[in-house]
């Protein structure tokens, strides 16, 4: 097969077609590469991937973060399915997180070591809704005016779960799975410089939270109309998913949301996170207040890993 790259119509994101990505080579391996560094969002239709195809794929980008205690290898389902077959309802944990997924964000900036990727495989999708929109934030940094740039470049914030659910009428206990943890919110600069491509673009994102310096409200107006300038046409994708998409992403320079779907309806899609490199994106923590308690660290992985409680409180 020959492997082509079909760019989309946004200043992000390309088609890749004519590949086998449960069996590629070092060669096409390099080509996606340099692709996923150059348009920040990949689409690869019709791949037949199983955990361990998928996970092996994964773990070229990188070491490959454990979500949840159950996780054993390098996939995990994000879904509103639990393994009885039925589906999560408005109380349920797993229903609030992907609520909350509708906001834009990046991923794993709550913890103290943020993504480098991510990757997401459709199993089953509804019909309508569910798609899963990109926005390009090193097209959003350039389009800002020179002041703005300057500004923005000596501000950093703060980043939490807790808040960011809190905002949406959810409010969550520790529970040292992962995000509701007590290893601190991360403080992390509000302009980002890409560690492999040197671009710079904006990294706020709905977990984002008081600047240190500013008010509250004036920190919450900065951030929200930074977000809302930022995640418009031509810097947008939604990808919309068939079964048998794989979709990779740049968690260093792009924010994605989900799109509302009826969750009385199945979504599957399996995922697979990748570590951000020690040197660039891990960052200092502070208490945060909505945390029982704080363990300054500079790990990821679940306080419960392994334990009998870390399994009953393992989220779907």
């Amino acid at each position: 097969m020959t492997m082509t790259v079909t760019p989309v119509d946004a200043t992000l994101g390309a088609v890749i077609t004519g590949v086998d990505l449960a069996n590629i080579g070092d060669e096409a391996w390099a080509l996606i590469y340099a692709a996923f560094l150059d348009y920040g969002v990949l689409v690869f239709p019709g791949q037949k991937l199983d955990e361990q195809s998928q996970g092996a794929f994964a773990l070229r980008f990188g070491d490959v973060e454990q979500l949840s205690p159950k996780q054993k290898g390098a996939t995990i389902e994000f879904t509103n399915r639990k393994p009885d077959g039925s589906l999560a309802g408005p109380e349920e944990q797993a229903y609030k997180l992907m609520k909350g997924n509708e906001g834009w964000h990046t991923d794993s900036t709550y913890m103290p070591l943020a993504s480098k990727a991510a990757m997401l495989y459709a199993v089953v999708v509804p019909q309508d809704g569910g798609e899963t929109e990109f926005a390009d934030m090193r097209a959003a940094w350039e389009a800002l005016d020179k002041t703005t740039q300057a500004r923005l470049e000596k501000l950093s914030a703060y980043h939490s779960l807790y808040y960011s659910q809190e905002q949406i009428g959810f409010a969550h206990k520790t529970d040292q799975v992962y995000g509701f943890h007590d290893k601190g919110a991360p403080l992390r600069p509000i302009i980002k410089t890409h560690p492999e491509t040197g671009r710079k673009s904006i990294y706020t994102g709905r977990h984002a939270h008081d600047i240190p310096g500013m008010s509250k409200g004036d920190s919450k107006v900065l951030l929200d109309k930074l977000m809302e300038d930022a995640c418009r046409p031509p810097r947008l994708y939604k990808h919309t998913w068939t079964p048998g998409d794989l979709v990779v992403w740049d968690n260093r320079c792009l924010m994605h949301r989900a799109r509302p779907f009826d969750m009385r309806l199945p979504r599957v899609l399996r995922a697979s996170r990748i570590s951000g490199e020690p040197q660039t994106e891990l960052a200092p923590t502070v208490a945060d207040p909505r945390a029982d308690g704080y363990r300054a660290t500079t790990s990821n992985k679940s306080a419960l890993e392994g334990s009998v409680e870390g399994q009953l409180s393992e989220r779907s």
